[in-house]
């Protein structure tokens, strides 16, 4: 299978470096360029549960070096999902499919606007991964499982297929007839901990010690729970109590969030993505998410912030 990581950042090298090694032809494609060039001199640099070792892979700047691909799976961060699809049209051919394994809601619409509904897949992943520089990351595969699925539920041949081909390369996956659900419980996890986190700018250790914010976390995910059930979602996670429990799950104290690690860079966060996104579900089906809104609005005053200080200190 010809594979295109689109958005091969530490995850991304992750999931490609798997799928390299079993034998595909898989394209790691990515906006920086050091990070293409360390990997295309190199190699990748992987370090694991495996060891350490150097895994030979495919890597540019360009869609058009890569040509169209039989699966393009879609890892860049939300906000930059219309953007990363508009140059990476030499990717899509008739029998193209994309997978997104974003976090947060609404990326598959996005995607269809541009490859058409009819070929997009969702999904949701908890391999994980960490930068430690230019063409070298840290890779957490082992024992992380993967879940796709159509979006209409069907358990079809070609996502089946797709399943097959994760698993052969040690990516444990699932295929879900609920897919929907599964991401509703995967977003009920990041709206626990990701805005009251990014706001507070706390660790998982200091977050979780304070009561107040456990209480307006579960709040959250409470308004959540509603807007899902409202929507018709089928959820695992059915209590507030039970997401902020499994949003900590193995992780340690020291953790941060992605959206206070972007934040902490500077960078603009996936909010809307995340609470931005039982906003949206709530005012289509009528459920009130006055928590969610609020946590929306302060991050988007903290990205405001940010971008007026960035502007008044360029020359």
């Amino acid at each position: 299978m010809k594979i295109c990581i689109l958005g091969a950042g530490a995850l991304g090298c992750a999931i490609g470096a798997a799928l390299s090694e079993a034998g595909h032809e898989t394209w790691l494609l990515n906006r920086g360029r050091a990070h293409v060039d360390a990997m295309n001199l190199h190699g990748l640099q992987v370090q694991d549960e495996r060891g350490e070792r150097q895994v030979s892979v495919n890597a540019t700047t360009d869609a058009n070096d890569v040509g169209v691909a039989d699966l393009v799976v879609v890892l860049v961060k939300s906000f930059h999902t219309a953007e990363a699809m508009a140059g990476a049209t030499a990717l899509l051919g008739p029998q193209t499919l994309v997978l997104s394994l974003q976090n947060g809601l609404g990326h598959e619409d996005i995607l269809a606007e541009v490859a058409g509904r009819e070929r997009v897949l969702a999904g949701k992943t908890y391999v994980g991964g960490v930068l430690l520089a230019p063409g070298s990351i840290r890779a957490g595969v082992a024992g992380k499982h993967t879940y796709i699925g159509e979006l209409d539920g069907q358990l079809s041949a070609r996502v089946q297929a797709i399943a097959e081909a994760f698993n052969a390369a040690g990516l444990a996956t699932t295929v879900s007839d609920n897919i929907l659900g599964t991401m509703w419980d995967k977003l009920l996890v990041n709206v626990a901990t990701g805005a009251l986190s990014g706001i507070t700018m706390l660790s998982y250790g200091q977050l979780y010690s304070e009561p107040l914010l456990a209480s307006t976390a579960k709040a959250a995910v409470a308004e959540a729970i509603a807007v899902a059930e409202r929507a018709g979602i089928s959820l695992s996670l059915t209590s507030p109590n039970a997401a902020w429990a499994l949003a900590a799950e193995g992780l340690p104290p020291s953790f941060r969030t992605s959206m206070l690690q972007s934040l902490e860079k500077g960078s603009v966060t996936e909010i809307d993505f995340i609470n931005g996104a039982v906003v949206r579900w709530g005012q289509r089906h009528g459920v009130a998410t006055p928590v969610n809104a609020t946590l929306l609005a302060c991050i988007k005053g903290i990205e405001r912030a940010m971008a007026d200080h960035q502007k008044r200190d360029t020359p």
